[in-house]
């Protein structure tokens, strides 16, 4: 199910104007010898500005413009061991980042290009962004979480919560989505008034 995550991911930045690829196509060898599934895509947009930066740590939709390129790691719902119970907890959502994330930044932003110190880092200039699945509501937590994320060469990071809520308000009943099985989903939810605006409170 790691595909669900990416796919939502994907059509997340592409709805906001990006390109999007696959970074690379392996799994990741932790120290424990443990078989790391990593989920990671390089988005870019060639409209904004290279002069353009971020001005949060926690990112939106409306940040979106601000961003010219990034990679992208992953840690969604189905790869994790998430839970609704975390979810309802800042200080619980805050030990889960730091054990099950933070602690494992390492992972992420690893590319398939060659180790050689003569190669130039095509994505030095990309911002590194983290999708998780919440972030710390508790005032204090929220700032021990960023710290500890830059700390790791982290810019920010985007809620799974965000992504749902942007592709929710952006599609249209009106509009068929047959490329894209996400979409198109949230669309036929909105056209039998599942999803009422605009709390987009389901059923």
């Amino acid at each position: 199910m790691a595909a669900f995550d990416e796919n939502l991911v994907r059509e997340y930045f592409e709805l906001n104007g990006f390109f999007v690829r696959q970074l690379r196509n392996h799994t990741v060898q932790s120290r424990k010898k443990q078989v790391e599934a990593t989920n990671d895509l390089v988005v870019f947009n060639p409209s904004t500005p290279e002069s353009a930066g971020l001005s949060s740590f926690q990112l939106f939709a409306s940040d979106m413009t601000n961003l010219r390129g990034a990679v992208v790691g992953i840690k969604g719902w189905n790869e994790s061991r998430f839970s609704p119970a975390i979810l309802k907890s800042s200080s619980k959502t805050f030990d889960f980042l730091k054990k099950e994330v933070i602690a494992k930044s390492d992972l992420y932003f690893q590319t398939d290009e060659p180790e050689d110190e003569s190669t130039v880092d095509p994505y030095a200039d990309y911002k590194r962004l983290i999708v998780v699945p919440a972030f710390p509501t508790n005032d204090q937590h929220r700032v021990d979480c960023a710290a500890l994320f830059q700390e790791k060469g982290v810019h920010g990071v985007i809620v799974v919560s965000t992504i749902l809520e942007s592709l929710l308000r952006n599609v249209a009943v009106n509009h068929s989505y047959s490329k894209s099985e996400i979409l198109q989903l949230l669309r036929v939810l909105k056209i039998y008034d599942m999803i009422r605006e605009p709390q987009m409170t389901l059923f």
